[in-house]
């Protein structure tokens, strides 16, 4: 497993984006990247916007690896069908990206940790693999203790967001049912994703 080292809200600074919608990122006050220049406006090439495509729709799902990402992008070339519809669905897939879909978490670093300290179960199984890929019918729960943490009634209470209808959430269980796989208008994207700019990007 690898660690992120960089604070979260530093990359809504970097892309100008608020990724997750949530109120305390500091792009709600200062809406421009960081650093000397970072208000001065420069158009950007075909290059640059396919790149920040990419870094975009990386940093949302907690800003995996690059071999990560690369890994599900050949994979989604592999599958039949729309190469950017298949990215989106096998990073909805990701285990911590169904944790934090279930709102059991404020974010999908939080989803991250929470799986890797062993609080979820997939089909009754513990599992601490954050990037394992959940199939459709796969149920995910709480395990134990978990169910009582602060964050976890904090996150639930939230009204920053909403469970997305391809995931049957039993909130008085803390668990669900992995429906079916999302196309990318199905995902509550807080700001603007495009996978086929990260389709070119890869396939330059």
């Amino acid at each position: 497993m690898t660690k992120r080292i960089e604070s979260k809200y530093k990359i809504n600074r970097r892309l100008n984006e608020n990724l997750w919608g949530r109120a305390k990122s500091p792009i709600n006050k200062r809406a421009y990247p960081p650093g000397q220049h970072g208000q001065k406006r420069k158009k950007p090439t075909d290059y640059g916007v396919q790149l920040m495509a990419k870094q975009r729709l990386k940093g949302y799902y907690g800003n995996i690896t690059e071999k990560q990402f690369r890994r599900a992008y050949f994979e989604a070339i592999r599958r039949r069908g729309d190469t950017s519809e298949n990215l989106i669905g096998l990073l909805e897939r990701r285990l911590d990206a169904v944790v934090y879909r279930m709102k059991l978490v404020p974010t999908v670093f939080a989803a991250r940790q929470f799986i890797n300290h062993g609080h979820v179960l997939v089909n009754g199984r513990r599992c601490n693999i954050a990037s394992m890929q959940i199939k459709v019918g796969d149920v995910i729960e709480v395990r134990g203790k978990g169910k009582d943490m602060l964050l976890v009634q904090e996150a639930l209470a939230s009204t920053e967001r909403d469970v997305p209808d391809y995931i049957d959430m039993d909130k008085a269980k803390l668990r669900a049912t992995f429906t079916r796989v999302p196309l990318l208008a199905d995902v509550p994207y807080p700001v603007k994703m495009e996978p086929n700019l990260v389709v070119e990007f890869y396939s330059r």
